[in-house]
C-alpha cells in the first residue's frame, strides 16, 4: 500500500509538472512617450488584467502564438503577436498613442469589423486620413465628389448631365454597386442614388475607408463593387468649432458649420449644419444650362459615449432638403422643338441610425447596430412628374471574440428595401433580407495572417445567397503583400444609372430579372523604399447575369446572357519628406459586357487614367498644392456626335494661407477649361428613346472653376 502511494505521488507531480511546462508567463509594459501607464487593459484571449503603477502586467499562458490587444481610454488601442516559449518568461512593450495627439500615424480600420490597425488588416483597406479629407473640402466644401474621384481605382461618373447627378464606380464597377456606409450604418439607403454623394459635406468626417471588390460578405448584397464608409470626426479634449464660406465664379456658395464638445462621464456630442447653393451656369451659350441650379440644407448632430472597459454608444440623426432644376435656361428654347424644357428633382431625406457594444463576461464584445431612412423624391422630366418614396431599415447585432491567434466575430443581420414610385406603380418592390454571417482573422504566423468569412441572406424576393470571401496578408521586410476572393449578389431593381437620369416612364423590363452574382479577386504588392511607397494591385471581376439597359433602338431592362467582366491593375506611389508630399496613380480598366450579341468595353469607363499629385504643408503657415489628372478615350453609347470620347488633361492648384485662427484659400480648379462642350454639343439634336435630350458626359461640363474661401477655427 505505501509503495501504491508512493507511485500514485510521484506520478501526480510529475502530471502537475508537464502541465506547468506547457505554460509560459508573458509579462506586458504599456507606456505613452516612454512614461508608464496605470490601468491600461491587457487582453490575451479570454484572460484580461489591468496594469498597475509601473505600467506592468503579468499572465500565465498556454504556449503558442497569442494575441495581445491593450486599451485605455482617451488612447488608440493597440494590438501584437507574442510567441509564449514553455516554461519560460517573456516580456514585450505596448506604447499607447493619446486621441488626437497624433491622428495620422494610427489609422484603426472599422469597416472590417475587427477593429485591427491598418496595416495589420488582411483584407486590404485604403484609407483617407483627416488631413487629406481637408485637402479635399477647399475645393469642394459641399460634397465627396472631389475626394472620391482623386482616389486610385475610383471613378466619380456624372449619370444625368440635365440636373449634375453623380455615382461612384470602383474598378470599372457600375456605380449601383458600391455600397455607402456612414459609420458603418446605411444612412443613404440601400442604393445611392445619383445625387447621394453631392448631398454629403465633408467637414465631419473623421476618415474614410474604401474596400474594394466584391464584399458583400461583410455587408450583404449592394455590396458587390465595394464599400465606401464614411466615419465622424470624433469630439476632442477640448471644444472645437469650425466655420467654412466658400464662392465659385460660377455662383456657387457653400455655408457650412461644425461644432463638438467633450462633456462628463464620457458623453460628447458633434453637429454640422450647411447651407449649399448653385446657380443655373450656360458655359457654352446655346440655351441648355450646362450646371445645374440647386438648393440644400444639410443637418446632422452626433452623440457619442464612452464608458470604458469596451463600451460605448453612438447616436445621430439626419436630414437633407434640396431643390435641384436644369434643362434650358429661361427665356430659351430646344432647337428641335422651339419649345422650353426643365429638368427637375426634389429631394427630401431623414434618417436616425444608432450602435453600441459592451462587454460579456469580460471576453467577448457584444455590438448592436440599427439605421432606417425615409427619402422622398418629386421628379420632372419636361411635362412628365415621377414621385417615389424610398424607406430601408437596417438591423444587426454581432459578437466578437478572441482566443489564442484568432478574432472572430458571429451576428446576424436584417434589411428591408421599400420603393413605393407612385406614378410608375408597375415598378414597386419591397425587399426583405434576413442574414447570418461569421469572420475569423487568425494570426497565423508573424509573416501571415489570415481572414476568412462567410455570409448567408435568405432574400423573399431572389432566394437564398452564400457569399464568402478570404484574404491574406503576407509581411517580409520591407515587403507587403495581400490576396482577396470573394463571391456576393445584387438583387436586381429598375433603379440604375441609366433609369435614374431618364426616369421609368419609358421604361420596359424584358421579364422578370434576376439577380446579379458576382466574384472579384484581386493581388498587391507593397514596397517601402526609404521615404517612397509603392504599391501595385492586380484585380478581375466577373458579374454573372448583369442588369443591362439597352437605349438603342428601345428602352429597356434586362438580363445579360453573359457575364461582365473587368480586368486592370493599379499603381500607386507615395514619397514622403518633410512637408512634401507627391502621390503619383495609374489605373489600367478592361471593362466588358455584350450587347445585342457583340462583345464591347463598357460605356464611360476609361482603360486609362492617371494622376499626380504635389502638396507642401506648414500647419503653422499654409498649404499649396498642384494636381494633374488624365483620363483616356471611353466608348460611347447612343452619342450622334462620336463613337468614342476624347483623352483629356485636367490642372489643378490649392493655395491655403493661415491668419492667426482664419485660414483663406483660393482653388483653381480645371485650369485648362477643358469643357466637352468645346468638341460636341451636349444637347441632342432629336430626343432619345429614353426621353433625354442630352448625351452622356464623358468630360467636366463646367470647365474653368474657381472657389476661394474663409475658414475659422476656434
Amino acid at each position: 500500500m505505501a509503495m501504491y502511494a508512493l507511485m500514485l505521488c510521484l506520478l501526480t507531480l510529475t502530471t502537475e509538472s508537464v502541465g506547468l511546462t506547457q505554460q509560459g508567463q508573458l509579462r506586458v509594459v504599456v507606456r505613452a512617450e516612454g512614461d508608464p501607464l496605470e490601468r491600461a487593459v491587457v487582453r490575451v484571449g479570454p484572460s484580461a488584467a489591468e496594469t498597475d503603477e509601473t505600467g506592468a502586467v503579468a499572465l500565465e499562458l498556454p504556449a503558442g502564438t497569442v494575441r495581445v490587444q491593450v486599451e485605455l481610454e482617451g488612447y488608440y488601442p493597440a494590438e501584437t503577436t507574442v510567441r509564449i516559449v514553455p516554461g519560460q518568461a517573456v516580456t514585450v512593450e505596448v506604447d499607447l498613442i493619446e486621441v488626437g495627439e497624433v491622428e495620422e500615424e494610427v489609422l484603426v480600420v472599422a469597416t472590417t469589423r475587427t477593429g485591427r490597425r491598418v496595416e495589420d488588416q488582411p483584407t486590404r483597406v485604403e484609407v483617407l486620413d483627416r488631413e487629406e479629407i481637408e485637402e479635399k473640402m477647399l475645393m469642394t466644401p459641399g460634397d465627396i465628389v472631389m475626394m472620391l474621384n482623386e482616389m486610385g481605382g475610383l471613378r466619380v461618373q456624372a449619370t444625368s448631365p440635365a440636373i449634375g447627378a453623380a455615382t461612384v464606380r470602383v474598378q470599372g464597377m457600375k456605380g449601383r454597386y458600391t455600397r455607402f456606409l456612414s459609420d458603418g450604418l446605411p444612412l443613404f439607403g440601400q442604393q445611392v442614388g445619383g445625387l447621394g454623394l453631392l448631398q454629403v459635406p465633408p467637414m465631419d468626417l473623421g476618415q474614410v475607408e474604401v474596400v474594394k471588390g466584391v464584399a458583400s460578405a461583410l455587408y450583404g448584397a449592394g455590396a458587390m463593387g465595394g464599400i465606401v464608409n464614411l466615419l465622424a470626426r470624433r469630439p476632442g479634449a477640448e471644444p472645437t468649432v469650425d466655420v467654412l464660406g466658400n464662392v465659385t465664379t460660377l455662383g456657387g456658395t457653400d455655408g457650412v458649420a461644425f461644432v463638438s464638445t467633450r462633456a462628463r462621464d464620457g458623453w460628447s456630442a458633434s453637429l454640422i449644419a450647411g447651407g449649399h447653393g448653385q446657380a443655373r451656369a450656360d458655359r457654352d451659350h446655346d440655351g441648355w444650362a450646362d450646371v445645374a441650379r440647386y438648393a440644400r440644407g444639410v443637418f446632422r448632430p452626433r452623440l457619442f459615449w464612452d464608458g470604458g472597459t469596451g463600451r460605448s454608444a453612438f447616436l445621430t440623426v439626419g436630414t437633407t432638403v434640396e431643390d435641384r432644376d436644369g434643362g434650358t435656361i429661361p427665356g430659351a428654347t430646344l432647337p428641335a422643338t422651339g419649345t422650353p424644357y426643365f429638368e427637375t428633382l426634389n429631394t427630401r431625406r431623414f434618417d436616425v441610425g444608432a450602435s453600441a457594444q459592451t462587454l460579456l463576461r469580460d471576453r467577448f464584445v457584444l455590438t448592436a447596430r440599427g439605421a432606417a431612412a425615409w427619402q422622398r423624391h418629386d421628379s420632372g422630366f419636361g411635362d412628365t412628374l415621377e414621385r417615389d418614396a424610398h424607406d430601408t431599415v437596417f438591423a444587426e447585432v454581432a459578437i466578437r471574440g478572441a482566443g489564442g491567434p484568432h478574432t472572430w466575430v458571429v451576428g446576424a443581420a436584417y434589411e428591408r428595401d421599400d420603393y413605393d414610385p407612385r406614378d410608375t406603380p408597375q415598378f414597386a418592390y419591397t425587399f426583405n433580407v434576413p442574414g447570418v454571417f461569421v469572420q475569423d482573422d487568425v494570426d497565423v504566423a508573424s509573416w501571415l495572417s489570415v481572414s476568412a468569412g462567410a455570409r448567408m441572406d435568405v432574400h423573399d424576393e431572389y432566394g437564398t445567397f452564400f457569399s464568402p470571401r478570404v484574404a491574406a496578408l503576407f509581411r517580409g521586410g520591407a515587403w507587403t503583400s495581400r490576396v482577396s476572393a470573394g463571391q456576393g449578389f445584387f438583387a436586381a431593381t429598375p433603379l440604375t444609372e441609366e433609369t435614374e437620369a431618364a426616369g421609368l416612364t419609358r421604361l420596359t423590363v424584358a421579364g422578370p430579372l434576376d439577380a446579379e452574382r458576382g466574384r472579384s479577386v484581386s493581388v498587391d504588392l507593397t514596397r517601402g523604399v526609404g521615404a517612397a511607397t509603392i504599391t501595385g494591385t492586380f484585380f478581375a471581376s466577373r458579374v454573372s447575369d448583369p442588369v443591362l439597359v439597352d437605349r438603342d433602338t428601345r428602352y429597356a431592362l434586362f438580363n445579360g446572357t453573359e457575364a461582365t467582366t473587368n480586368i486592370g491593375g493599379e499603381l500607386l506611389a507615395t514619397v514622403r519628406s518633410g512637408p512634401y508630399v507627391l502621390t503619383g496613380t495609374y489605373t489600367y480598366v478592361d471593362a466588358r459586357e455584350t450587347m445585342d450579341g457583340e462583345r464591347q468595353d463598357v460605356a464611360l469607363t476609361p482603360r486609362h487614367s492617371a494622376g499626380l499629385v504635389g502638396m507642401w504643408e506648414d500647419e503653422d503657415v499654409g498649404r499649396v498644392g498642384l494636381e494633374v489628372y488624365y483620363t483616356g478615350v471611353q466608348r460611347l453609347e447612343v452619342n450622334p456626335y462620336r463613337a468614342e470620347s476624347r483623352p483629356y488633361v485636367v490642372v489643378g492648384l490649392l493655395v491655403e494661407k493661415r491668419f492667426g485662427r482664419a485660414r483663406v484659400f483660393v482653388n483653381l480648379e480645371n485650369l485648362g477649361d477643358v469643357r466637352q462642350t468645346r468638341w460636341d454639343p451636349l444637347v441632342r439634336p432629336a430626343q432619345g428613346v429614353d426621353g433625354r435630350w442630352t448625351v452622356d458626359a464623358w468630360a467636366p461640363l463646367d470647365g474653368r472653376v474657381i472657389n476661394a474661401g474663409v475658414r475659422f477655427g476656434f
